[in-house]
C-alpha cells in the first residue's frame, strides 16, 4: 500500500511554522505546524478545538473566504490543516497572523460555543485559543521569511 505524502515527511525535524504540504491541483494544503512533533509538547483538546473555531469563522471572514475549503486540527495535536483554492503563499501567510492576532485581540467567548452550534460546546475556552496563537503567533514572527517546504 502507498504511503501518504504526509507520512514522507520526517517528523524529528520539524520545527514550527507554515508548510505547504501538498499540491491538488488548484488546492493547496498547509500544514500549520505550531508545536514541535514528537517532543512530548501536545495540544491538549480544548485548546484544539477552540483553536479551530475561532480561525475557522475567521478565515470564513477574511479576504480569501471564498478560496477556503478547509480548516482543522491534525490528530497528532502539533498543528492544524488549511486547504486553499488558487493560493497565494504570501497572502495567506498575511492573512493568518491577522486571524491569530484577531483570536489574541477577541474579547468573547469562543465562536459557536453553545450546545445548538457545537457538539462538544462545554470544551472550549478563549484563553486557552489566546495562548496557543500568540505561541503560533510569535512563531511565525520569528522568522524573518518563509519557504513553505519542508526541511528534510
Amino acid at each position: 500500500m502507498q504511503r501518504i505524502q504526509s507520512f514522507q515527511i520526517d517528523h524529528d525535524l520539524l520545527d514550527p511554522g507554515i508548510y505547504v504540504s501538498r499540491v491538488d491541483g488548484d488546492i493547496t494544503t498547509y500544514d500549520l505546524r505550531t508545536r514541535k512533533p514528537n517532543a512530548g509538547d501536545y495540544m491538549d483538546n480544548v485548546t484544539m478545538h477552540s483553536v479551530e473555531h475561532m480561525i475557522a469563522t475567521f478565515i470564513r471572514n477574511s479576504s480569501i473566504a471564498d478560496q477556503v475549503i478547509y480548516f482543522g486540527p491534525m490528530g497528532c495535536q502539533t498543528g492544524f490543516y488549511l486547504l486553499i483554492r488558487n493560493a497565494d503563499n504570501d497572502v495567506v501567510l498575511a492573512t493568518l497572523k491577522t486571524m491569530l492576532q484577531q483570536v489574541i485581540d477577541h474579547e468573547d467567548l469562543v465562536f459557536g460555543a453553545s450546545q445548538k452550534e457545537c457538539g462538544n460546546y462545554r470544551n472550549l475556552d478563549i484563553e486557552c485559543a489566546k495562548r496557543e496563537c500568540r505561541r503560533y503567533l510569535d512563531c511565525l514572527n520569528a522568522k524573518p521569511t518563509h519557504d513553505f517546504t519542508y526541511a528534510q
